[in-house]
């Protein structure tokens, strides 16, 4: 069986710590180096659900996209429920490390994971110089009301579903992907000419000036969702490092649904 630190030197190969922006916090939360890792869980969010099921497979390591501590901490303690986290993977020597924004900008990294959720066919990145996002064709046009409709099929399926901007019956024949948050990428999008932006977390007025400027369509799905199929993608790289070095690891991936948002509810509503 290998050892944690051999484990992490094949992630960090994976998703190259330093391609991560320097607001990021990446890397190992916590484990020891020296002990045997047997098996892995891939998840999103590092949350105490995730910590139990860990516990509940026997896994010695968990694998999140998003950081435990992203803006630092003075504390562990229990009473707090990251500190909680922390106590509980210490307590059964569970290792924690964590891909984020290098794992965004990696290739192949959390978009190409969410393009090929859709069957998409990637033709390059969004934004060339970091590497962020991806552009991609679809193999037959489909209308923006199809192509949304498409998503909400292979996509996990959360509280919010799929919400549209834009002309539905517009027909879509490039899209750009970026998995998680993504209105800050709106004018790299309208600069490569796609018909369709599919992405998370659109806010209100960069949504409405975006449908102002161009017929570009949007759509906004989770955030969570657009980041899951990583897990399934950065799995199977592990798997094969695993098969080629013999580590023999058993690498498994949650689909514990860790969207906050928890229902959802139409109503006609009240008089504007």
């Amino acid at each position: 069986m290998p050892r944690l630190s051999e484990v992490i030197a094949a992630l960090d190969a994976l998703w190259p710590p330093e391609r991560a922006e320097q607001w990021d916090a990446v890397g190992t939360v916590c484990g020891d180096p020296d002990s045997e890792v047997t098996r892995v869980l891939f998840a999103v969010d590092p949350v105490q659900q995730i910590a139990d099921e860990a516990i509940g497979l026997g896994a010695q390591l968990i694998v999140t996209h998003h950081p435990l501590y992203l803006r630092g901490t003075t504390t562990v303690a229990a009473s707090h429920f990251k500190g909680r986290v922390v106590h509980t993977l210490i307590k059964h020597d569970i290792a924690l490390h964590v891909a984020h924004t290098n794992a965004d900008t990696s290739d192949p990294g959390v978009s190409d994971a969410l393009a090929g959720a859709l069957d998409l066919r990637v033709t390059g990145p969004l934004v060339p110089e970091s590497g962020l996002g991806r552009i991609c064709e679809l193999d037959h046009p489909e209308t923006l009301a199809e192509f949304a409709e498409r998503a909400a099929k292979r996509l996990p399926a959360t509280a919010q579903g799929i919400r549209i901007a834009g002309d539905p019956e517009a027909l879509v024949r490039t899209v750009a992907v970026s998995g998680g948050s993504g209105d800050s990428l709106f004018d790299v999008v309208r600069a490569a000419g796609v018909d369709a932006f599919l992405t998370a977390d659109l806010r209100h007025h960069p949504a409405s000036e975006a449908t102002q400027h161009s017929p570009l369509g949007l759509v906004d799905a989770a955030h969570w969702a657009t980041e899951w199929p990583w897990c399934e993608q950065a799995a199977a790289q592990l798997d094969a490092i695993s098969d080629r070095h013999g580590w023999g690891l058993r690498v498994h991936v949650s689909h514990t649904v860790t969207d906050p948002w928890s229902a959802h509810h139409s109503s006609p509503g009240a008089p504007n």
